[in-house]
């Protein structure tokens, strides 16, 4: 098994290559799911941990703040997949709060490790991210824009867990006639 500095790499990797082809902007959304058990080569749900969660939070953490972006990191499905995003993300984009903090077995450790290092936590039960990585088969589209396009990232793992990331683009609408802009795809 690999050494928590370099789940973390990963994790950083991970999350700079999805930020650069999702063409993330600075104050983007960027939603992430992660198992800790899956990292560590057990099943989803069944080993979670704090010190796994906390690598992987640090590298992908480290990606978001220096591109400027939000980082949303989602709940398990003990808290309906909620995720917890800093207040400021909050109120810019109009999200309801909801009261609820995240513990290893219910939330995830890796939301957990979000809440206690973001300035101002909070929780959410829905957003519409720009993009997102998926850590563990966590399910994370429920909370990306209406069009997400799969991206192949060359981190196909962190530890032993599947990677899969999403970025989003416009709806394309006008039909047959209709003219778009190159850069919006």
């Amino acid at each position: 098994m690999e050494t928590l500095e370099t789940l973390k790499k990963q994790a950083y990797d991970a999350a700079k290559e999805i930020l650069e082809i999702g063409r993330c902007k600075a104050g983007d959304l960027f939603v992430v799911g992660c198992s800790t058990s899956e990292v560590l080569g057990d099943k989803i749900g069944t080993a979670s941990s704090p010190e796994t969660a906390q690598a992987v939070f640090a590298g992908i953490y480290q990606a978001v703040q220096e591109k400027q972006v939000y980082l949303a990191a989602q709940c398990c499905e003990h808290l309906n997949r909620a995720l917890i995003i800093e207040e400021e993300a909050a109120r810019k984009f109009g999200y309801e709060e909801v009261n609820v903090v995240p513990q290893p077995k219910a939330g995830g450790s890796f939301a957990t490790a979000a809440y206690h290092a973001f300035a101002h936590p909070t929780a959410v039960e829905h957003i519409k991210a720009s993009a997102g990585m998926d850590i563990g088969d966590t399910l994370i589209g429920m909370h990306l824009r209406d069009v997400a396009v799969p991206v192949r990232i060359s981190q196909k793992q962190i530890g032993c867990a599947h990677v899969v990331c999403a970025r989003t683009r416009a709806k394309f609408i006008g039909g047959v006639r209709a003219i778009y802009d190159e850069n919006r795809l």
